[in-house]
């Protein structure tokens, strides 16, 4: 079991830039993905981008694709996620999750989450 914790969301402008940081109990299995998602109020849980832990390669959603970085904390277990260019639409809870999924952009199998962290894009 790894626990997750988010940081970092706040209040931005629209083109304005945030980084989020996803700390994570302890290093995960090189087998698993760490996924960045994100739910508005009333619509689905989706998915942003992910990386995998064997050869850290990563993934975008199309709405995000060029904005949005993830990254690697190379001192702690962890991610994070740039983003830039923010638009009214980002706004949302944004979470990470962390599991041995088949599929690193998609929102089955992941099975550990952490608690969210509000991300709201007004001027």
């Amino acid at each position: 079991q790894v626990q997750l914790v988010e940081s970092g969301g706040g209040l931005v402008q629209p083109g304005g830039s945030l980084r989020l940081s996803c700390a994570i109990s302890k290093r995960t299995p090189v087998h698993w993905r760490i996924g960045w998602f994100r739910q508005a109020p009333g619509k689905k849980r989706e998915v942003v981008s992910c990386i995998r832990n064997d050869d850290d390669t990563t993934y975008y959603s199309n709405s995000v694709e060029g904005r949005f970085t993830i990254s690697r904390d190379r001192t702690e277990p962890g991610v994070y996620l740039q983003m830039t260019d923010l638009k009214p639409e980002d706004s949302a809870v944004y979470f990470c999750a962390a599991d041995s999924v088949a599929i690193c952009l998609s929102t089955v199998g992941y099975f550990n989450w952490g608690q969210g962290t509000q991300v709201t894009v007004s001027s």
